[in-house]
């Protein structure tokens, strides 16, 4: 799905027009980075969670020359997804129409 299909199915939930819609996505979309760059955790119950992870700096290697390179370290946005969401992507044996043995 992409930003403008989300914008499309807000607008129809909403009964809002499509202007209306994008300004909501986009300022949710802006809230969440905005948290992350203060270092702030998101949740959202039911569905997940962004925080940031922090990369330790290593040595890296150069492709072309094979010189040692330092690379620094970064923050890097992370996605967990929460239980209700694993749910619904991943159900139990019993719901996903799996019959028994016989």
């Amino acid at each position: 799905m992409t930003k403008a299909e989300l914008v499309e199915r807000v607008a129809q939930a909403a009964t809002l027009s499509r202007a209306e819609a994008e300004s909501a996505v986009q300022t949710v979309l802006d809230s969440i980075m905005d948290a992350l760059n203060r270092g702030e955790k998101i949740e959202l119950r039911g569905f997940g969670s962004f925080r940031l992870r922090a990369r330790r700096p290593r040595q890296g290697r150069n492709p072309k020359t094979g010189a040692r390179v330092d690379v620094p370290g970064k923050s890097i946005p992370y996605f967990k997804p929460g239980k209700e969401l694993r749910d619904l992507l991943n159900p139990p044996a019993s719901e996903a129409g799996e019959s028994a043995e016989v």
